[in-house]
């Protein structure tokens, strides 16, 4: 006799075993099947009763069913075609709660997923082999603020280390530059690789970032130019490292010292630069003949 789940349906292994949905690399599977802990990271998005919620790769819908267990109502995007009948028993348990699209989320703009007074959230055990991708999208779209109130999202501990890190960090890159710029990103808790089936090789964290109402007025374009050239050569001093993009000249604009190296500026440095750069871009364009 099967022993049902507080949630009434039954347990995550039975019903990967009986619809044979064993977790794919090439799609970044990694499935989190304690209730307990899906529900730990669904709380980490905050109070969702009546909340609209979007999540990426829910696989047989571990995280989805803690997300309906807290009183979201949850579009689910999966690709892989075998969850989806899981899913639909999910659905099926939650009448008009669960909504289910059978795609790329890579392909799905939240705008047209999530409400549009900005009320909605994206919560997401995100496949690996996407999810740095994907949180870029979101944090990078355009209008701002975005669709979305927060992201409660779960990556490789590496890569979260990467979103939160600040200057001076041996994490801090591009990616904590686009992510402080925009948002508060914080690390909310670990999950040790032997919570999941299969267990992956590394720990995975969970990170919730929530939108700045009024990020710094920089072009996207600019900032993304700036930083990867100056974090593509980390080590050496801003007037060798964006040289092909003015050096020591662009620094001088922006009143930032020449001498110093990526890794020691803050966000707010790295929009000034950017301004400049994107001033002088625009002045050359407009002298051309």
């Amino acid at each position: 006799m099967t022993v049902l789940a507080e949630d009434g349906l039954p347990p995550l292994r039975d019903v990967i075993e009986r619809h044979g949905i064993a977790a794919t690399k090439a799609l970044g599977q990694n499935f989190l099947l304690d209730l307990n802990l899906t529900r730990k990271v669904a709380r980490g998005a905050g109070v969702l009763a009546g909340v609209t919620v979007m999540e990426v790769g829910p696989g047989p819908g571990g995280l989805t069913r803690a997300l309906l267990m807290e009183g979201a109502n949850v579009t689910a995007i999966e690709r892989d075609r075998r969850c989806i009948p899981a899913l639909e028993e999910i659905a099926e348990a939650h009448p008009g709660r669960l909504r289910i699209i059978e795609g790329d989320a890579l392909a799905v703009d939240p705008r047209t997923v999530l409400p549009a007074d900005g009320t909605g959230r994206i919560v997401a055990n995100l496949p690996y082999n996407i999810g740095t991708e994907l949180l870029t999208r979101w944090v990078a779209s355009d209008p701002w603020p975005p669709a979305w109130a927060s992201l409660t999202l779960m990556f490789q501990r590496e890569v979260a280390e990467r979103i939160v890190a600040t200057p001076r960090d041996d994490a801090y890159g591009r990616l904590g530059v686009l992510c402080g710029w925009r948002t508060q990103a914080t690390i909310l808790f670990d999950i040790p690789a032997r919570a999941f089936t299969p267990p992956p090789k590394v720990t995975s964290a969970v990170v919730h970032l929530a939108p700045l109402a009024a990020p710094i007025p920089v072009p996207l374009a600019a900032l993304e130019t700036v930083t990867r050239h100056a974090f593509g050569q980390r080590r050496k001093m801003l007037r060798q490292s964006l040289k092909p993009i003015g050096g020591e000249g662009l620094c001088r604009i922006a009143g930032i010292d020449a001498t110093r190296r990526a890794e020691t500026l803050d966000v707010t440095e790295f929009a000034t630069l950017a301004s400049a750069y994107a001033s002088c871009s625009a002045n050359k364009a407009s002298t051309k003949p």
